[in-house]
């Protein structure tokens, strides 16, 4: 068993490794970026990556104290469903108000993997190679739409 120092610190080494992994992977604009805390510049929606015990997961999070206005944001996206999959080239799952670690109602598009541990070295070629591509899909599809965002 970990301490939860422990575990922090391999999140910690695992994030900090992620992140020199994808450095000099310019985004969609041809741009520098910080990878693991990337920044959509629209309030409420955030492009999440987690890598935990079970599974890893990258997707759109959709935070909007306003539940209808969550929706909205929810059913927007549900009209560029056809671009994500198109950068994607993948179906990802759609969960509408649902609440996240903290109990808070979150909207969420996202792809999920089972069977890593970010806590065991060995699994992050695999966490990594699931996350690289989709991050980069995902930064290609918002380079896209996200002047229809910016309205709102």
């Amino acid at each position: 068993m970990y301490t939860q120092a422990e575990i922090s610190a391999i999140r910690k080494k695992f994030w900090v490794a992620f992140g020199q992994y994808m450095k000099p992977v310019p985004n969609a604009q041809g741009r520098r970026i910080n990878w693991p805390n990337y920044r959509t510049g629209v309030k409420d929606i955030y492009f999440r990556m987690k890598a935990e015990r079970d599974f890893a997961s990258v997707g759109i999070e959709l935070g909007h104290s306003d539940p209808e206005l969550q929706e909205l944001y929810f059913d927007h996206f549900g009209q560029l469903k056809k671009i994500l999959e198109s950068s994607t080239q993948e179906n990802w799952d759609w969960k509408l108000l649902s609440p996240n670690e903290v109990g808070q109602p979150v909207s969420r598009i996202e792809k999920v993997i089972t069977g890593v541990n970010v806590l065991d070295e060995g699994t992050w070629p695999e966490i990594i190679s699931f996350l690289k591509p989709r991050i980069i899909a995902l930064d290609e599809f918002w380079d896209l739409v996200k002047p229809g965002f910016e309205e709102f």
